[in-house]
């Protein structure tokens, strides 16, 4: 889909503000280019020598067409204002709605983070799309109008009027995608500069030695230069533009002076019409003026939408819906799944038949790189295998889908973290439903509730993005508490309790395989407490079972 097209889906869902705003201007337009007829009027009037009751009342008549004018452009004003705040509100749960449910091979060799900062491009939507509405429209609609009033003085000045349209046509053919073009490019770099400077943000402490620092800085001045080169080439557009229309304002003001003083010696133009076809010409310029220097913002409105469309086409899974947790328990089983990731041949995991029965306590054993997290994630519905099928149901042989799936599952996976807020929304997001017991079961059960009372506001203590202000296994803990809360029937763990002392990765680990808890339970670690503590043993070499015990 093209920029310009996405611009124009963009307008289509406010079409009746559009409309509105392009009647506005309408109105608006006449009445602007009506004032010359009514000065023409005034000055016929003037010439006489005489004081009319006429020449008062045009003289009230043309103060309150200004008057009116004004009162459209406020009624314009609030238009584009309501159209501003649900552009905002719209992407703003656009991208609220998409980020979690977006593919992972869609943001594989992506950061989703940078990928987020697209959300900032919706101002320059927001007050661009104003500025063209308001602007543009007016603008437009004054030159349509203003030719056809044009012809009504004289031929010459109706040829005027189309050279008018046919330079603005020009310009605007053969510099449309040149400036396109490099506001992308420009548009690009500006957001690696802003993932440089977030990722320097994110280390510091890696970057406050010498060697680091210069490095930063380094690298920053080296997509600032891509920028500033782009920047200079969009720019360099933007100035050939200008250029060719001051060009033709010295050549029209010229041709208009002298034809137009020529048409008034000669009689064939009073000096009423001669000074109100030049009101108009005027007029006519500094509209054609207005494109010519609304273009960047056109340009950045397209690229902005382009930039937001980069995240709004992602592929994503289908919204989830709710599912009460279900007490008949679940088998999973994979039938020669494969999986490799995007933009790679290797595959990952090969062939892969098992099958996962309810209570059972699995550990995934292997070396670095054997596909224990791919398959993990892909028994977790994160991923998709590329090929085979995974099929999920309950005790009475009912399949169920994803989202119910999804619904009766806890992870804890390598890349969660905590967000900003209490320690309550961090394990329950904000859920009110839940029973107060099942969240104490929960904080006790990972050694929580002592570190809870450390703090005067208990679980409503509020928490830095990440868990900055916490230690490591705390964090480990509040993730752990958040995946069982719920008391799921299967549960995927990725580490748990690697950042732990080891008494208190004990009891945790003495909990979590414990018969009394009838979840299932699927364990990738390093940790051989895990391993000899779990029911079942499944190695993985080379993406491949090689091993599978039950105890």
């Amino acid at each position: 889909m093209t920029p310009f097209k996405r611009f124009y889906n963009l307008l289509k869902l406010d079409k009746r503000d559009v409309y509105q705003i392009i009647f506005y201007a309408a109105f608006a337009g006449l009445v602007n280019l009506s004032l010359p007829l009514g000065v023409q009027a005034i000055i016929n009037f003037i010439q006489s020598g005489q004081v009319s009751v006429s020449w008062i009342v045009l003289v009230i008549v043309v103060t309150i067409g200004v008057a009116f004018a004004g009162v459209l452009t406020i009624m314009q004003l609030r238009i584009v204002e309501n159209l501003q705040q649900r552009i905002f509100v719209r992407s703003s749960f656009e991208f609220a709605y998409r980020m979690p449910l977006i593919k992972f091979k869609e943001l594989y060799s992506k950061y989703a983070p940078e990928q987020a900062n697209r959300f900032f491009d919706t101002l320059m939507v927001q007050k661009g799309a104003a500025k063209l509405l308001l602007d543009f429209s007016t603008a437009f609609l004054q030159v349509g109008f203003g030719i056809i009033l044009l012809a009504l003085y004289h031929s010459f000045f109706m040829l005027i009027g189309l050279l008018l349209v046919l330079v603005l046509y020009i310009i605007f053919k053969f510099s449309y995608n040149d400036g396109l073009q490099t506001s992308l490019k420009e548009s690009t770099y500006k957001y690696k500069v802003a993932a440089w400077l977030q990722e320097i943000a994110r280390n510091r402490e890696s970057f406050n030695k010498k060697k680091e620092f210069d490095y930063a800085l380094e690298r920053n001045d080296h997509y600032v230069s891509d920028y500033v080169n782009y920047r200079e080439k969009h720019f360099n557009v933007m100035r050939k533009q200008y250029i060719q229309l001051v060009i033709f304002k010295v050549v029209i003001t010229a041709a208009l002076l002298s034809v137009g003083g020529f048409l008034v010696i000669s009689n064939q133009m009073n000096i009423g019409q001669f000074v109100a076809s030049e009101i108009i010409i005027v007029l006519l310029i500094n509209s054609v003026e207005k494109i010519i220097f609304g273009l960047e913002s056109f340009y950045d409105v397209l690229t902005s939408v382009e930039k937001i469309g980069q995240v709004t086409d992602m592929e994503t899974s289908v919204i989830p819906n709710f599912y009460e947790m279900s007490s008949h328990g679940i088998t999973v089983e994979t039938e020669n799944v494969c999986y490799n990731y995007p933009g790679t041949d290797k595959k990952s995991l090969k062939n892969i038949s098992l099958k996962i029965n309810q209570g059972e306590k699995i550990f995934l054993n292997g070396s670095n790189g054997a596909g224990k997290s791919t398959l993990l994630r892909l028994l977790a519905g994160i991923t998709e295998p590329e090929s085979g099928g995974i099929y999920v149901t309950d005790n009475y042989m009912n399949r169920l889908d994803d989202d119910s799936y999804k619904a009766q599952a806890g992870t804890f996976l390598q890349g969660e973290t905590l967000f900003e807020g209490t320690i309550r929304e961090n394990i329950l997001f904000g859920s009110d439903n839940l029973d107060s017991e099942n969240l104490k079961w929960a904080l006790d059960a990972v050694c929580l509730s002592p570190f809870i009372k450390t703090f005067p506001n208990g679980l409503e203590t509020h928490i830095h993005p990440g868990g900055r202000q916490l230690s490591a296994s705390d964090v480990q803990k509040i993730l752990l508490a958040r995946s069982i809360v719920n008391k799921p029937n299967i549960l995927f763990l990725e580490d748990p309790t690697d950042k732990m002392d080891d008494n208190t990765a004990s009891s945790i680990i003495d909990f979590l395989v414990s018969d009394k808890n009838n979840w299932t339970l699927i364990i990738a670690s390093k940790d051989d407490a895990w391993k000899n503590k779990c029911n079942r043993t499944i190695t993985i070499a080379n993406g491949e079972i090689i091993n599978d015990i039950k105890l």
